[in-house]
């Protein structure tokens, strides 16, 4: 059981079938490309769950470019994913400005009255 005292945290889940990726060694290297990129980006993302399925047949390309179009395209999902938490988020109080050349008192004295 979780402990429930811990901070919320994105939590992936992971659905590569046979039907879209036959070979074993594929649909394994796969969900290791997704796991490393989730771990890099896991603190970027907002809590939840976030589930990842093949919805199309994988090319019949090498390994190597297999693991370098998966990565390409997780992180693009999770920038993609961090954006839109921040955009979900009001903006962060900017400080303001302060005019260093008029004071309230020295502006009160110019016009011959006292705060």
């Amino acid at each position: 059981m979780a402990d429930p005292a811990a901070a919320p945290q994105a939590r992936l889940g992971l659905v590569i079938g046979k039907r879209y990726a036959p070979l074993s060694v594929s649909r394994n290297a796969i969900k290791r490309v997704i796991r490393e990129a989730f771990r890099h980006k896991r603190l970027a993302l907002p809590a939840g769950d976030y589930v990842v399925r093949l919805h199309t047949r994988i090319p019949s390309v090498s390994l190597t470019a297999l693991k370098h179009m998966t990565r390409l395209e997780m992180d693009g999902h999770w920038l993609r994913a961090a954006r839109a938490s921040r955009a979900d988020r009001p903006p962060e109080p900017r400080p303001r400005a302060v005019d260093n050349a008029v004071t309230p008192d020295k502006g009160a004295e110019r016009d011959g009255t006292r705060v």
